[in-house]
């Protein structure tokens, strides 16, 4: 019974295809969810656009039931499933879907793969109760939120009235 349950997977795939893969998986039925970011790009002959590329460079998460796994896997692209050799690891719930409701109301975009500096909880807003990494940068503060499965971040800009210091239980005590 528990292999009937609809959970969300990260999926490996062929760099630069995730697009494709997250369509041909929509094709076939399955729900997804591939995060994009805005960004300019200068090309070499000076001119410029403007591109959505995935906040997850060869990642795309898609929600099925573990014995459904076959049909994703024969989708041209999709390399495997993160998790180790026996196993899909499944994803929280929780997290995805905070990420799928929050990220088009906010600016979102890729971060190195972070574990140290202050912890901070986002108090409101559409990603209320997601934990992350608290860094500055040039333009204000921003949070780091860590997938760990695939080891991936993204930052997010927010208010730090919008923000709640996590305290480090071993250093409390």
């Amino acid at each position: 019974m528990a292999d009937t349950i609809a959970r969300w997977f990260a999926l490996y795939t062929t760099p630069r295809r995730e697009k494709r893969v997250a369509a041909l998986l929509q094709e076939n039925l399955f729900e997804t969810f591939l995060p994009v970011y805005r960004t300019v790009h200068f090309w070499k002959n000076r001119t410029r656009a403007t591109l959505e590329l995935p906040l997850f460079p060869s990642y795309v998460f898609v929600r099925i039931a573990p014995n459904h796994r076959g049909g994703v896997l024969s989708v041209p692209g999709v390399l495997s499933f993160v998790g180790s050799r026996r196993e899909a690891w499944p994803l929280p719930d929780f997290e995805i879907e905070k990420l799928r409701t929050g990220l088009g109301q906010l600016h979102a975009e890729p971060h190195s793969y972070l574990t140290t500096g202050d912890r901070a909880r986002i108090r409101s807003g559409p990603l209320s109760g997601m934990e992350g990494v608290l860094v500055e940068k040039k333009n204000g503060l921003w949070v780091v939120l860590t997938i760990e499965a695939i080891m991936r971040s993204i930052s997010v800009e927010v208010e730090l009235s919008n923000l709640d210091r996590i305290r480090d239980e071993a250093l409390a005590s």
